[in-house]
């Protein structure tokens, strides 16, 4: 008997033994599992390190030259500016808080007393409703992780909550918080925020706004203030301001004010200042950095517009060009260079950016009037505004402004008459025997009379004595691009024939301005990166392209009212009231553009005025199409420049009687440089044909 009680003793702890490892073996497998579950949650798991790299992607701000007017924001998916916590009020934060997670300053991470209130509330209603999400959940949630409610998702944002917690302080996680917390749209972070909806700094909204941010926390995209729960979102902003009062963050008196306060929201439109001149830049940004670099990196851009400049610029352009609608003109340019330092100040592209297209053709669909395209970097012909490189060219080449050539209709294709009388020649070639624009020969004239007058006729004898290639190097120099085929072009260049940019044509007369000096194009003064570090500055070079004594005879005749009055008239738009200035105008002898270009010394203008098809305008002359808006422009603003004047050029005298004015016999300039010079017959033909009339 005891030998049984003894056997069935050992059977009983064999058996309890036997369920001991059952049961260890599964706890074993549950931990395997509970293991190799926690391991796939969190494989791949984000570091939190990434809060401290600098990895928070930023919007790139483009500024004016003060860097206070911000022109444009280029971002990517986010649109972001990182503001430290010292510049968020208080108010926000508890705002915040007070509907976001009150016991943010008590929990670790995860407020276990909301969960369990949470879990409660959904079994009650049967529906996954209530949340329990700390701030610092919203946290990683919206910079590490997706939107969408599983498993996984919650197992790994707890995780990383807890994590967060134990390696940075609560204000750390507030100013990551405030920064990072999307507001609806790609905005993210309250300055973004603020700019948007207010047009303020973070640090300058009401109490009032600052509830209005914390109620969209909850639901940004359903309670947008250009949504239809504009109502709601009314509703909510006060509860905030009720939960700050319950917990003592305001007083009643402070909490009936706010709900009071007219809150004004800003357009729901991309902000944009100066647009064309800030396409420009992001063009060149953008090929310079990356636009991903652009998007993430947070840079400021202060570039060299001057912001009241560009105003002028813009209110003057649009006011002219309406009233030269009468003429078929619809849409005009201005740009504005300083020429001492090659300064961008101001660039219009068209005469309103927000207006609708004019005058469409509805089979080839291009307009009179497009405001998006920016004209002041479009190829037009430049028609007598091209000829001051070609006279600085003679003069620099020995010819002085004194020398005479004639004025007398000539005809310049040698297998045509030399009288000028055919229009097809030879070989079924085109006949050339340009026209004045007064349609008058005036006989022998000097080159400075010819020049400031804009004759068409002893223009196209400058061009030939020039000598056309070297002509277009030279003009390359100026830094104008665009005329690159030299067998494209003929003799009619000097009248126009050519293709030419108002940006670059504008910046090859700051030439002149700066004494013959060349100085690089500038339109960005500096570059920060997000932490201020300089990454591009300007700095400015200088070229010499002619000797200061041609640059000097080329403002002097510019700028000679008297010289030019037979042609404009004394008070031509061309004269301003209170400065002496020199000025240029271009008209296509098809009257599809119209150019003004004038400076002074410390400031120059170009101004285009055609239509964005290309089509004709009215038959008038760029002084009366162009000349007006350049005229009152450079009134305004010259005000704000110091008054110079040009330095006067030194009398020059050379060998040859002919090119200082003395005119010993009826005779063309070929008679006394060269007369086997192919042209020489056909000049003297013209001047004979002329003394016989």
């Amino acid at each position: 008997m005891p030998k049984r009680k003894k056997i069935k003793k050992i059977y009983k702890k064999r058996k309890v033994w036997s369920i001991l490892k059952i049961i260890l073996g599964l706890i074993l497998i549950f931990s395997f599992f509970v293991t190799g579950v926690f391991i796939y949650f969190i494989k791949d798991l984000p570091r939190p390190e990434k809060f401290s790299e600098g990895t928070i992607a930023q919007s790139t701000k483009i500024y004016d030259r003060t860097g206070e007017v911000l022109l444009y924001e280029i971002f990517g998916e986010e649109k972001r500016t990182i503001v430290p916590l010292s510049e968020i009020p208080d108010f926000l934060k508890w705002a915040v808080i007070s509907v976001e997670d009150k016991n943010f300053f008590e929990h670790q991470g995860l407020d276990f007393n909301a969960i369990m209130r949470a879990i409660f509330y959904d079994l009650k209603i049967r529906k996954p409703v209530q949340g329990a999400s700390t701030m610092t959940q919203q946290l990683i949630r919206s910079y590490f992780l997706t939107m969408k409610k599983t498993l996984k998702r919650k197992t790994r944002e707890m995780i990383l909550a807890l994590e967060i917690e134990r390696r940075y302080s609560k204000n750390q996680i507030l100013e990551w918080y405030f920064n990072l917390i999307p507001f609806g749209g790609n905005l993210y972070g309250v300055e973004s925020a603020s700019q948007t909806f207010f047009q303020k700094h973070i640090s300058d909204i009401s109490l009032a706004e600052g509830a209005i941010l914390a109620a969209l926390i909850k639901a940004p995209s359903y309670l947008s203030p250009y949504g239809e729960y504009f109502e709601e979102l009314l509703e909510r902003k006060n509860y905030a301001l009720n939960r700050m009062l319950k917990l003592n963050y305001i007083t009643k008196e402070e909490a009936e004010e706010a709900k009071k306060e007219k809150i004004e929201f800003q357009p729901n439109i991309t902000p944009i200042q100066a647009p064309h001149f800030v396409i420009f830049i992001k063009s060149y940004l953008e090929e310079k950095y990356g636009r991903d670099f652009l998007d993430r990196k947070g840079l400021k851009v202060y570039t060299t517009l001057d912001f009241e400049m560009q105003k002028v610029a813009e209110s003057t352009l649009e006011k002219g060009v309406e009233e030269i609608k009468i003429y078929d003109a619809h849409n005009g340019a201005l740009v504005s260079i300083n020429p001492e330092t090659g300064e961008i100040l101001a660039m219009v592209g068209s005469k309103n950016w927000h207006g609708e297209s004019e005058e469409c053709d509805k089979v080839t669909n291009k307009c009179k009037f497009d405001p998006k395209v920016n004209t002041a970097l479009s190829s037009r012909q430049p028609g007598s505004a091209l000829k001051p490189f070609i006279y600085a060219k003679l003069f620099q080449d020995g010819f002085t402004p004194n020398s005479i050539v004639w004025d007398v209709k000539t005809e310049f294709n040698l297998y045509c008459s030399p009288d000028a009388d055919q229009e097809i020649g030879e070989y079924n070639t085109d006949c050339y025997h340009p026209q004045n624009y007064d349609e008058k020969f005036l006989g022998p004239i000097n080159l400075r009379s010819a020049l400031a007058q804009s004759r068409n006729l002893p223009s196209v004898k400058v061009l030939y004595l020039a000598d056309k290639n070297d002509v277009l190097d030279y003009i390359s120099d100026f830094g104008i691009t665009t005329l690159k085929d030299k067998e494209r072009y003929g003799l009619s260049l000097v009248l126009g024939g050519g293709e030419v940019k108002l940006l670059e044509m504008v910046r090859g007369y700051s030439i002149f301005a700066n004494d013959g000096v060349k100085t690089s194009l500038k339109f960005i003064k500096k570059i920060e990166d997000s932490e201020g570090n300089i990454i591009e500055e300007l700095k400015i070079t200088q070229t010499r392209i002619l000797p200061s004594q041609i640059a000097r005879e080329i403002n002097d005749i510019l700028s000679d009212n008297e010289a030019r009055a037979p042609m404009f008239g004394i008070n031509s738009p061309l004269n301003l009231k209170d400065y002496k200035a020199a000025a240029k105008t271009g008209t296509t002898q098809d009257y599809r553009d119209a150019w003004t270009i004038g400076y002074t010394p410390s400031l120059v203008t170009g101004i285009w005025i055609g239509n964005n098809d290309n089509s004709p305008m009215t038959k008038k002359p760029a002084v009366v199409l162009a000349g007006l808006i350049w005229q009152r422009f450079m009134e305004k603003v010259l005000i704000n420049f110091p008054k110079k004047d040009f330095i006067s050029p030194k009398e020059r005298i050379v060998e040859e009687p002919i090119l200082n004015g003395i005119l010993p016999a009826n005779h063309s300039v070929l008679y006394y440089l060269d007369r086997n010079d192919p042209q020489y017959l056909f000049w003297e033909k013209g001047i004979i044909n002329f003394l016989q009339k």
